[in-house]
């Protein structure tokens, strides 16, 4: 017998998602780290829900219905570029990569912003997509704002519709919903 005639049974690797909210799903894989990376830090820690499959399925549905029809996804690095590709990829469109300063060659378009002690900046590869392109702007946590808005700026500087901004996490207390007024933010579990 020929090795292509062996017949084997379909495996179906999709993965099934329980009859569960993502906001349930999150908060059940939500790994919490005390005193990371510093003493009186507490960390939320979302890699248990990206490498869950069920998890990650739930969160990405959840972003793309929450999006609505966009031409493009956009995400933060590092964590927003896993969550953009998937749901690009989901939504059957393309994906922008919002990225550390420093990072992308050529012509870029850079936005600085404020962080607790100096600043940081990212950037973005101009002309990706017709001008009014619907984008939806992905990261895993809206904490205090300043990343996302610098992000959401550097979308609009590039002569793009800012359709959304989805977060996996939101931690209210921080107040980065209030940065991004003007925006129509969804958050899937918010602590």
């Amino acid at each position: 017998m020929r090795l292509t005639d062996r017949r084997r049974p379909a495996t179906d690797y999709r993965c099934r998602v329980p009859e569960t909210s993502a906001s349930d799903l999150v908060r059940s894989l939500l790994l919490t780290v005390p005193d990371f990376p510093q003493p009186g830090i507490l960390f939320r820690d979302l890699t248990p829900v990206l490498a869950d499959g069920a998890g990650l399925r739930a969160v990405v549905d959840n972003l793309v219905a929450a999006g609505g029809p966009v031409d493009a996804v956009a995400g933060v690095e590092a964590r927003g570029f896993l969550l953009a590709a998937a749901a690009a990829y989901a939504s059957g469109v393309g994906t922008l990569a919002v990225r550390k300063a420093g990072k992308l060659p050529g012509e870029v378009l850079r936005e600085t912003y404020a962080l607790e002690y100096g600043e940081a900046a990212i950037e973005l590869h101009p002309g990706q997509l017709a001008p009014g392109s619907r984008v939806l702007l992905l990261d895993d946590v809206l904490a205090t704002g300043g990343t996302l808005e610098a992000a959401a700026r550097l979308l609009e500087r590039a002569g793009y519709e800012v359709a959304g901004i989805g977060v996996v996490l939101e931690l209210a207390d921080l107040g980065g919903r209030a940065r991004l007024a003007g925006h129509d933010v969804h958050a899937i579990l918010s602590l």
